[in-house]
């Protein structure tokens, strides 16, 4: 888990919703994580807490802008 600046925890490294879209990304749930992360402001948070090689990466595998 990753800890936020207010103190939350910010769990979308180890998302299971996240796992399954890896896992299937046609799957409903899949598709859901998808389509969740388009306006999450915790994935959003995430994405900047990370290195811009690694928000490279995850832009790259999971088709971002």
């Amino acid at each position: 888990f990753m800890f936020t600046g207010r103190g939350k925890i910010m769990a979308c490294a180890n998302c299971k919703i996240r796992a399954q879209y890896d896992k299937n990304p046609k799957s409903l749930i899949g598709r859901f994580w998808r389509f969740h992360i388009n306006f999450c402001p915790g994935w959003k948070a995430y994405l900047k807490s990370l290195s811009e090689e690694e928000r490279a990466q995850l832009a790259e595998k999971y088709g971002l802008k």
